[in-house]
């Protein structure tokens, strides 16, 4: 399972003595034992261990911009380095022309259908948020 890796990756941080992937490593691990305790049913999955990551990079881009915004390159250059350690988890996601592949072969072109179609195809290989953007410009 992708969260063992992430265990694994952690200690290797710690034997590195990096104090930034460890950190990250240590947010997702966290935020994972939160999912483990919410009482959903069943074990969580890939797709959620993925989940966890993608809000998590998009929460380093902001807090990150605000570093930068606020001249504090020590701090930015620490979250860059968090960001790209937990990113190489992530798989590569799909471009916007493969999107708009994906949405023209779909009968129902209507917003809620095209995103239903996504959230069950490609959780976790797509950004959402892209998808959205797309379908209403089509």
């Amino acid at each position: 399972m992708l969260i063992d890796e992430i265990r694994k990756a952690k200690m290797a941080a710690m034997k590195e003595h990096n104090e930034d992937k460890k950190n990250a490593f240590s947010m997702v691990l966290s935020r994972y034992q939160i999912l483990l305790s919410s009482g959903k049913e069943g074990t969580p999955t890939d797709e959620d261990v993925l989940s966890i990551i993608m809000k998590f990079v998009k929460e380093l881009d902001e807090e990150g911009e605000g570093y930068r915004n606020a001249g504090r390159d020590d701090n930015y250059r620490s979250i860059l380095a968090q960001k790209e350690a937990v990113s190489a988890f992530l798989p590569k996601l799909m471009g916007e022309e493969e999107i708009k592949a994906e949405i023209l072969k779909l009968e129902d072109r209507s917003i809620p259908s095209v995103m239903k179609h996504f959230k069950a195809n490609f959780a976790g290989k797509v950004d959402m948020g892209l998808v959205n953007r797309i379908a209403r410009a089509l």
